[in-house]
């Protein structure tokens, strides 16, 4: 009897503690780090609970994506309508809840490079175990693991490295034009949506600069992930429930198949790989095999802990797919509907490109010290157009910020394109296309301590040369072959998923040169 009593007695115990954590995290938590933030004059909506202003986020961004907009480069209301309704009402100094948890804005350029240069204190937030089944690769991992994979993936993106993948960038480059003049024909000119073809060729480089295969090959993977990723962005917009993906839906279970198979292809495509390396039939001049290697070294000299395990180099694959795609087409698509409705832009980088393209293709330093006007036109695209157009950040202690004491735990929400748009910053024409302020380079703009496309600091994007130089090559050879201009169908509708993209494509008049 008095063991029952007891275990009754533990079990309440238990009970009660897992009440007062719930009732911490849902109520007493947040409640207190809304009035620390009010104290230091931050204004927002006030807390409710579970939901916070998701809902809100959730009505605004269906109305705003219902319909497209005029032709502007001022289309931040579509694309983050909750923020730009909170900063109308309340000012810069504000805060925005998600779900229990508050976020501020900082919409200081110097601030912005203080939270990206504390890569220790101010973490990026870990994903959803939805989010992180897309991949968990270098963007997410934190303090050693992330020094570890960044030391280890430095060798694959050294710039004398990407010279040697410029021949894969010209093929796959070329096998989409050869697509393009299949669908044009003999007519010279026909209406094209290039926003899949630009997605099929970026898949298409990542295949062969990071894998050494075709796009064929990777196609699947490709497609799992593409899925995979509308799964996670639908389970985004809800509060999160923990658990809930053990349940057994038809969502839980789709993610869980892809997740699997994904895994399985990979783990297939680096077998192969590593046996033909052993077996001195392979070239370790693609990222896998570059990856490979430096993982190999450092594990020989200073053993197995320091290098990354199977999964951690499966998981660094994924995030080749991933990020090495969608960024790249973004910038891409962007690049040619803004040539296409600035016409006079399109023909002074077509007079370039012809110029140094005269005696052949290009080498890696022709490539990059030639296309000047290339280089210009990419750089103010991704001013105006950011892939990622938003950063953020979550306070992992307590710390100061500006005059600001930021509580642990607090998000810090650094929205680029409110940054790269502001007429403060960049003058009266900072929402209208001018690359001219790019002309003397980034570091020569000083404006460019407000230009954060490939983010800033330890953490800078690794890929951002690689990026660079398969935008240029493609504008330069699609510049070569077409010109374009936008079609009567176009639908101007810049959209929110994971980056920023044409919501209805992108239909441009394509006229064979």
């Amino acid at each position: 009897m008095d063991l029952l009593i007891c275990l009754q007695t533990l079990s309440a115990i238990v009970v009660c503690i897992y009440i007062s954590k719930l009732l911490n995290w849902l109520w007493f938590k947040p409640r207190n780090l809304e009035k620390r933030l009010r104290k230091q004059g931050f204004t927002g909506n006030s807390y409710r609970i579970l939901s916070g202003d998701m809902k809100d986020m959730r009505r605004m961004s269906k109305e705003a994506a219902s319909k497209p907009i005029n032709f502007t480069h001022d289309y931040t209301t579509r694309i983050m309508p909750i923020f730009h309704f909170l900063l109308n009402k309340y000012g810069e100094k504000c805060f925005l809840w998600f779900g229990p948890s508050p976020a501020i804005f900082v919409m200081e350029p110097e601030l912005v490079r203080e939270v990206l240069s504390k890569s220790n204190v101010f973490q990026k937030i870990p994903g959803r175990p939805f989010v992180r089944m897309i991949s968990e690769g270098l963007a997410t991992l934190e303090t050693d693991r992330w020094a570890k994979h960044r030391r280890l993936l430095n060798p694959a993106f050294h710039v004398n490295k990407l010279q040697h993948m410029v021949p894969s960038f010209y093929l796959s480059c070329d096998e989409m034009l050869s697509k393009w003049d299949e669908i044009v024909g003999n007519g010279g000119s026909c209406e094209v949506d290039v926003w899949p073809h630009l997605q099929k060729l970026t898949s298409d480089v990542i295949s062969r600069t990071a894998f050494g295969s075709s796009y064929l090959e990777g196609r699947k993977i490709f497609e799992l992930q593409h899925e995979l990723i509308q799964h996670v962005t639908a389970a985004n917009r809800f509060f999160y429930i923990p658990g809930y993906r053990f349940l057994p839906t038809k969502m839980n279970k789709r993610v869980k198949e892809i997740t699997k198979e994904v895994k399985s292809s990979l783990l297939d495509i680096i077998n192969r790989r590593m046996k033909a390396m052993e077996a001195g039939e392979a070239s370790n001049e693609d990222v896998l095999g570059l990856l490979l290697e430096s993982n190999s070294k450092e594990i020989k000299q200073h053993g197995r802990k320091h290098g990354m395990s199977m999964d951690e180099v499966i998981e660094e694959c994924k995030l080749f797919y991933f990020s090495g795609q969608d960024t790249t087409a973004s910038l891409l698509v962007w690049t040619m509907i803004l040539l296409s409705k600035h016409t006079e832009w399109q023909t002074r980088a077509r007079d370039e490109v012809q110029q140094v393209f005269s005696t052949g293709d290009p080498d890696y330093q022709q490539l990059n010290n030639n296309l000047k006007i290339v280089g210009m036109v990419l750089h103010e695209v991704l001013r105006l157009y950011p892939p990622a157009f938003m950063l953020v950040r979550r306070a992992h202690t307590e710390v100061r910020l500006g005059n600001v004491s930021v509580p642990e735990g607090v998000q810090l929400m650094m929205p680029l394109v409110l940054l790269h748009h502001d007429p403060k910053i960049w003058g009266e024409d900072a929402k209208e296309f001018n690359p001219e302020r790019f002309r003397d380079g980034v570091p020569n703009v000083a404006q460019g301590m407000a230009y954060f496309p490939f983010s800033w600091g330890p953490r800078i994007c690794i890929a951002q040369n690689f990026a660079m130089l398969e935008a240029k090559i493609a504008v330069a050879m699609m510049l070569k072959r077409y010109s374009f201009e936008l079609s009567p169908s176009y639908s101007h509708a810049p959209h929110q998923f994971i980056i920023v993209q044409p919501q209805h494509g992108a239909h441009l008049i394509l006229n064979k040169l």
